[in-house]
């Protein structure tokens, strides 16, 4: 198992190894079970007060400290780029180089300047360095395996030319293609291929006036029946289904409690809102409690006056950190003090819990204790757009107050059948158990590749039953290389970088799916070590940690 670093220093790496024991029904003497209950609430208990007896199962993620010479040497790494950013800067200012990027033209030198040429500087002289990277087209069903289209850059990356060629059968790690109903044949397709024909594609109108259809309502009652709330509705894109709606439940005078790690359309929702923002540190219990208890205590600034509302802000899985949140915790906060709670399931739904029905049924608590259940349709149903879930009276309300419902067109009546098909699919309402197979599948994928990926000394984050599976990079030009090697050798992948993720914590992020068979994601291990040690990003210690620990 990975080392468990939170909040806590460090917990014992004994418990890694009872925990394997007890996982893999291996016989072991009752000092391992022990040991793994003793860890496991002192785990719970680091991460905040009121974990304790909230758990049915071990809660166990992976965040191992980053090496202090790596750390050093990223630094220098980000460094160095950034020296020579300026001499080519002042190249282009001179026109020795050409300079290839927007800028104003000579008779508006004196206009307030259009694009601020420091602020692109990123851009400039590190991101386009390894754009090949990203935004690479696809021309196949984005599934367990994927055709690319070639494509060579004659100037670095700032333009690419496409040889004409396509690079047929790329294993595809990267895809939020958790169940696999990204496909073109099958029960899916075939019902939305057949809605298109007597539908057609597009509605032409917003669900208010003259678009909404029946296969809108029938989709709305499937989702609050597979979510277990009163009621539920959709929206065309997932984005705006937070950015949208967060400004319609809070406002002035209302208090967001944020996870520091949130996704950019939380962030952008609580901002437009005009609510007080206030941050906590990820997935950390005490940080959170600290917060609701000095909201209470101290009111608004200035006036002291009660907040009107207090709503916190969470994600089922993090989709950088692969960290799954304490939501059973989480809860009782919320009881405690009072507050709200908007529970982003963009990632978790249908990729957690026996039913597939997200964190909540992970964790096999009522989804009445969440206000807002919020989703995406674009990830474990192969389709598009969001839904939120909850109260009745909630869902009326933002009917007619929610922007992304009111002036939104409605969704496409194609995109619309392939939701209502994966879902009774998975809900068994197909007459097949292909849902729930797909969901196991998915599940011991998961453990499957995160255990591997462990054992060949890569540094793993997030929880063990997360199909998202973060792979520590560090250093910037790993971050092409990787992405570069990897594709040589027909595995498809992504990585990321700063801005997403902190400037010292580049990654390679895998996204397990239903799809991917052992052979599959066995082929995508042997490269992936491969790789790792070509570029030597195999940086765990903990095989010396767990030797260190047993000497003692």
């Amino acid at each position: 198992m990975s080392i468990i670093i939170s909040s806590c220093s460090r917990l014992p790496v004994l418990h890694c190894i009872c925990e394997l024991l007890v996982r893999a029904h291996v016989p072991s003497p009752e000092w391992a079970h022990s040991l793994y209950n003793a860890t496991f609430v002192q785990h719970t208990a680091c991460n905040g007060s009121s974990g304790l007896g909230l758990y049915s199962r071990p809660f166990i993620e992976s965040f191992e400290e980053t090496p202090m010479l790596v750390a050093v040497l990223t630094y220098m790494g980000y460094g160095i780029l950034t020296i020579f950013g300026y001499l080519r800067d002042f190249l282009r200012d001179w026109k020795i180089e050409r300079c290839h990027i927007a800028r104003e033209r000579e008779e508006q030198r004196d206009f307030v300047p259009l694009y601020q040429d420091f602020e692109n500087f990123y851009t400039r002289n590190l991101y386009m360095r390894i754009r090949d990277s990203w935004n690479r087209p696809i021309c196949s069903v984005p599934g367990a395996k994927m055709d690319l289209v070639e494509r060579v850059s004659p100037d670095y990356n700032w333009t690419f030319d496409y040889t004409g060629k396509v690079v047929e059968g790329v294993i595809n790690m990267g895809s939020y293609n958790y169940l696999g109903f990204a496909e073109n044949t099958g029960y899916c397709a075939d019902a939305s291929a057949e809605v298109t024909m007597k539908y057609g594609v597009g509605v032409a109108s917003t669900r208010q006036e003259m678009g909404n259809l029946d296969r809108h309502e029938e989709m709305e009652e499937l989702v609050a029946k597979f979510l277990g709330v009163e009621s539920a509705m959709a929206f065309g894109m997932g984005f705006a289904t937070n950015s949208m709606n967060i400004p319609a439940l809070t406002g002035k005078g209302c208090l967001i409690l944020s996870d520091e790690l949130n996704h950019a359309s939380l962030v952008l929702g609580a901002r437009l809102s005009g609510s007080t923002i206030r941050v906590f540190k990820h997935n950390n219990m005490q940080s959170l409690e600290k917060m609701l208890r000095d909201a209470i205590v101290h009111g608004q600034p200035r006036t002291h006056r009660p907040w009107k509302k207090i709503l916190i802000l969470v994600e089922g899985i993090y989709s950088m950190e692969g960290s799954i949140v304490r939501l059973p915790e989480v809860i009782a906060l919320k009881k405690r003090y009072r507050a709200y709670l908007y529970l982003d399931e963009a990632h978790s739904i249908g990729a957690l819990g026996p039913g597939g029905r997200g964190v909540v049924d992970y964790f096999g608590l009522d989804p009445r204790d969440v206000d807002v259940m919020m989703g995406t349709f674009t990830k474990s149903f192969g389709a598009a757009g969001g839904y939120i879930g909850g109260r009745k009276e909630l869902m009326e309300y933002l009917r007619s107050h929610s922007h992304s419902a009111v002036y939104a067109a409605s969704m496409s009546p194609p995109v619309v059948e392939q939701i209502i098909a994966s879902m009774k699919c998975i809900m068994g309402e197909d007459g097949t158990t292909l849902g729930r197979d797909r969901v196991q599948q998915l599940a011991e994928n998961t453990l499957y590749f995160r255990r591997k990926l462990t054992e060949m000394g890569f540094i793993i984050y997030g929880n063990n039953d997360s199909p998202v599976v973060p792979m520590m990079l560090y250093m910037p030009a790993k971050i092409g290389a990787f992405g570069r090697e990897m594709l040589k050798r027909n595995i498809g992948v992504v990585v990321v970088g700063f801005p997403a993720t902190p400037i010292i914590e580049s990654r390679a992020r895998f996204c397990i799916s239903a799809a991917h068979t052992k052979d599959m994601l066995d082929t995508a291990l042997s490269v992936i070590s491969e790789v790792g040690d070509l570029l030597q990003v195999k940086y765990s210690r903990q095989k010396r940690l767990i030797y260190d620990q047993i000497q003692d």
